[in-house]
């Protein structure tokens, strides 16, 4: 998929069709002159669905269908005849879409399971014919309901990646490059920062035909909780990781400071973040020689008393091999 293809959120207009109109007709034939109310009902309004698609991974298809309106319910007719339910509309969306009400901004419901079906906007009920209204008193009712009308609504649908690992740390820190070379993905890379401006996924090939799903989100700056750089837009995209990578490169001035930025953004983001397991990555370690890893052992020994940390190089392959075991023991304890 290109970097432009990949569409995670999405607003648009949706109208369930209104329902028939009952019938007031009155039963005529050969040698029956006054049969009667024989009016039938209307056909209710069609609904629009939103249906769980597990090849979907992105909103792509809707970016331009903004609007999606379902069809009206058929008028009742004569001899006790319904009207045709309207045409629904069914949308597929990637699993992990999350659909909220633009006007309020309530979340309304979220699509988690592959074939899974919610009516987002419900048809307008047919209008019952004038047979419901004849009694001994009003035998020959000449009024029927009219059908009940759609609901109109504006809605935002948005993507939460679904993947195991979320890789978390500020641009250039070698997100990408790493990905590239634990997965089959082919990520952009360069040496500026913002390289990547969407959310890259990938699957880790393990041990036994296993896998797992990493996902490489846009580098995160100091103040992206507020909305500086692109983290804003993409920390919606960490929620649904069970384990959080840290990976923040060696030569970094200060490797804990680093880490408590990024820390301290996904926590003012959403404060569940620190229910994660966290894993510390020290990237770029084939700078190092063995005497000077030793020495920054020490440190990070005392710094990260409670998280788990591994010396890795994405270019030199060093140290992947056991980045895959740990990562695979977080995800299955």
């Amino acid at each position: 998929m290109t970097e432009g293809n990949f569409v995670d959120y999405v607003k648009i207009y949706v109208s369930s069709g209104k329902g028939g109109k009952g019938s007031t007709h009155l039963h005529r034939e050969k040698f029956i002159e006054k049969g009667g109310p024989d009016g039938g009902d209307g056909g209710r309004g069609g609904h629009v669905y939103l249906v769980g698609n597990k090849g979907l991974w992105t909103l792509f298809h809707l970016k331009f269908a903004r609007h999606i309106k379902a069809g009206h319910g058929g008028d009742g007719g004569g001899d006790r005849s319904t009207g045709a339910d309207g045409e629904d509309k069914y949308i597929e969306v990637p699993l992990g879409t999350v659909v909220k009400d633009k006007e309020t901004g309530e979340t309304l419901f979220e699509i988690t399971e592959d074939g899974e079906k919610r009516i987002l906007s419900k048809g307008g009920k047919g209008g019952l014919g004038n047979w419901h209204f004849r009694s001994s008193t009003n035998q020959t009712p000449r009024y029927a309901q009219p059908g009940l009308p759609g609901v109109e609504m504006d809605v935002i649908l948005e993507l939460k990646v679904l993947a195991d690992v979320g890789l978390v740390g500020f641009p250039n820190a070698g997100k990408s490059t790493l990905l590239s070379v634990l997965t089959s993905a082919k990520p952009k890379i360069a040496d500026y920062p913002f390289t990547t401006l969407k959310p890259n996924l990938g699957i880790v090939a393990y041990r036994d035909f296993q896998s797992f799903v990493i996902a490489d989100i846009p580098g995160i700056i100091e103040g992206a909780a507020e909305g500086k750089g692109l983290g804003h837009y993409f920390l919606r995209h960490i929620e649904r990781n069970s384990t959080l990578l840290f990976l923040v490169p060696v030569d970094t001035p200060d490797i804990k400071g680093e880490y408590d930025i990024l820390v301290n953004e996904l926590t003012k983001y959403n404060p569940e973040m620190l229910d994660k397991e966290r894993l510390l990555v020290i990237s770029k370690c084939d700078m190092l020689d063995d005497e000077l890893k030793a020495e920054l052992k020490t440190e990070l020994d005392v710094a990260f008393k409670d998280v788990p940390y591994m010396f890795i190089s994405s270019v030199a392959q060093q140290g992947l091999t056991d980045l895959k075991d740990k990562l695979w023991k977080m995800l299955n304890e």
